[in-house]
């Protein structure tokens, strides 16, 4: 009907119909704006900035874009703010996981992971970003990241074939040894990947987290090659014991983690390093992890 109704309609009166609808939005910003609901790139960077975020750093974002209320250009003003703000040398990252839930019942449906094609199930910002030209992706069945900027090619560059998704060549362990930081918008410790570093640090950690399972996957290459590689997964009776958000406190108390607001959305910052020696050193003496945050 839209496009008969464009057909038959003179030019005027449908210049002014798209005329009135624009003097409609604008109007409709100028009250959000005027009421304080309306969040914009530049007040995302303003936030950023004042959290500490500065040009060559790397940062790994885990968000909620609903959280924060409406966004003036969506999923594109939260990552272009970020890119900003951390500059030609800095680098973002997002996960970019293949599935919902446990990864256990995730590859027991024997998917398929294409590096180029399988889109990231982690939230609206996280596949835009995916999508965005320049971006590179770890070659992973579970745990695939993105990145973009100064670092992206070396943070991605050695996930394929890693029996275990959170090591040394892993993006999250890379992360560390930039010093870059983790930001949490709209979401809590539930979403930071960056805990299982720990576990693939110390030789033989205590909790049997990895399910005796090995899964021999399948993944298409940027080429369009098929390979495959094995790979242990998280054991979902483990998973459920995690106690993440007890860590809050802890970290706080230890420095390395701070609190602020993005428009209606809950955020905090995390140095990855701090945290992942803090972790270490803690496990080490009094026995903390992700299922025991007093220690044992």
């Amino acid at each position: 009907m839209r496009k008969f109704l464009l057909y038959i309609l003179p030019k005027s009166i449908i210049d002014f119909y798209k005329n009135s609808k624009k003097r409609q939005r604008l109007k409709l910003r100028e009250q959000l704006i005027s009421e304080n609901k309306i969040v914009t790139k530049e007040n995302i960077i303003n936030q950023l900035e004042s959290i500490g975020i500065n040009k060559g750093d790397s940062i790994l974002l885990h968000s909620s874009l609903s959280k924060i209320g409406f966004v003036e250009n969506g999923p594109h003003a939260l990552i272009n703010a970020f890119i900003d703000v951390i500059g030609s040398k800095g680098t973002l990252m997002m996960p970019a996981f293949p599935g919902m839930g446990f990864n256990y019942d995730f590859l027991k449906t024997n998917p398929v992971f294409d590096i180029k094609h399988t889109p990231s199930k982690m939230g609206i910002v996280t596949e835009e970003f995916r999508k965005m030209k320049n971006v590179k992706r770890s070659f992973h069945p579970t745990d695939s990241v993105c990145a973009l900027g100064f670092h992206a090619e070396d943070i991605t560059n050695s996930h394929f074939n890693q029996l275990t998704p959170y090591n040394i060549n892993s993006p999250f362990f890379k992360l560390c040894q930039l010093n870059g930081k983790i930001v949490l918008i709209g979401v809590d410790l539930n979403s930071l990947t960056n805990f299982h570093t720990l576990e693939d640090a110390v030789e033989n950690f205590k909790f049997p987290i990895y399910h005796k399972e090995l899964f021999q996957t399948q993944l298409v290459d940027e080429n369009g090659v098929m390979k495959t590689m094995q790979t242990k997964v998280h054991n979902p009776e483990w998973s459920k014991k995690r106690k993440c958000n007890d860590f809050i406190k802890l970290f706080e108390k230890s420095g390395f983690l701070k609190h602020f607001i993005i428009g209606n959305a809950h955020c905090m910052i995390i140095n990855a390093r701090e945290m992942h020696f803090w972790m270490i050193e803690n496990y080490n003496s009094k026995g903390v992890s992700l299922y025991t945050p007093q220690g044992s």
